[in-house]
């Protein structure tokens, strides 16, 4: 807003038409402040479209097999493939475009990732509430689970659960659920622990407008900031920890690829000289995580004015 004074009073006015810097324009401003973070941003954006549109811009579909031929075997990049299509990325081992591959094998990556750690942010926050308001028996059983359950390496409850579900996407979404959502309720634990005394939450409740109104209408909108942080580190998390299950052959099947899946492919042929084969997948999935995790830091600084310089 800006001041305007009156010539024949000296009064000073506020104009209204200057514009009034919302909360939103100050976030985005704040979070500029970080050039870093700025490239972070459009990298994710870019890989989310990416994946989005990956069916319509992938050169071929490299899991259709009429079209993948053993003639195209680890060819270098560059090289034309059996049907005219240039292997800018070269071709894995079974022939696949690997560009292609790429593409495709980022999608279930993303989809695994956000979409585990969807479900876990509304398992754990839903805990995590119920545990802050009602206090008690509650909040001791659910924070002694959470206590075992962060107690193991989250390695470790992943394979133990995939060697009992089997492979498949949605057994691995499922272990990566188990993984995730003690990291959700702890932290929401914390925040709702601060906001339970304030006023609000008081009046909300002496004027009898139930629990679940006042847990989801008023207690977890103000403990949202947090978690917009934890689901950016746990959502790379998600990615990193299937790549590796995919990888150590535990993950995802062959006809659901992924990234960790296309590195572990290319493994074996390394030694070889066919090093395209596990170092763009592998490449993809280091730019992917750390994107991520930039866009992580950079809004824990900015919503947590403690931290900002």
């Amino acid at each position: 807003m800006t001041a305007i004074q009156d010539d024949r009073s000296g009064a000073v006015a506020v104009s209204a038409d200057a514009g009034v810097e919302t909360p939103f324009r100050r976030f985005l401003s704040d979070y500029r402040e970080s050039p870093v973070a700025v490239v972070g941003a459009v990298t994710v954006g870019v890989i989310a479209l990416i994946a989005l549109l990956g069916p319509w811009i992938a050169p071929t579909d490299p899991y259709d097999l009429a079209t993948v031929s053993i003639l195209d075997s680890r060819l270098e990049p560059g090289e034309a493939m059996m049907s005219g299509t240039t292997a800018w990325l070269g071709t894995d081992g079974l022939g696949r475009d690997m560009l292609s591959a790429m593409i495709y094998g980022l999608r279930i990556s993303l989809g695994v990732g956000i979409g585990s750690g969807l479900i876990a942010m509304l398992i754990g926050c839903s805990l995590g509430l119920v545990a802050a308001y009602y206090g008690g028996r509650a909040d001791t059983l659910i924070m002694r689970v959470v206590d075992i359950q962060l107690s193991f390496p989250a390695i470790l409850v992943a394979l133990i659960l995939l060697a009992v579900l089997g492979k498949g996407i949605d057994k691995i979404i499922v272990s990566l659920v188990v993984v995730q959502w003690a990291y959700y309720a702890r932290t929401i634990r914390g925040s709702a622990l601060v906001e339970r005394r304030k006023e609000y939450v008081e009046a909300a409740a002496s004027l009898a407008l139930g629990d679940r109104r006042v847990l989801f209408r008023h207690l977890l909108p103000n403990c949202m900031a947090p978690i917009i942080v934890v689901v950016t580190v746990q959502t790379a998390h998600a990615i990193s920890l299937e790549a590796t299950l995919s990888f150590l052959g535990l993950g995802l099947p062959q006809t659901e690829p992924s990234l960790g899946l296309l590195i572990s492919n290319g493994f074996e042929y390394i030694m070889s000289g066919s090093y395209w084969i596990s170092t763009f997948p592998g490449i993809a999935l280091l730019v992917t995580i750390v994107s991520i995790n930039l866009v992580g830091d950079r809004l824990r600084d900015v919503l947590n004015p403690r931290l900002q310089k």
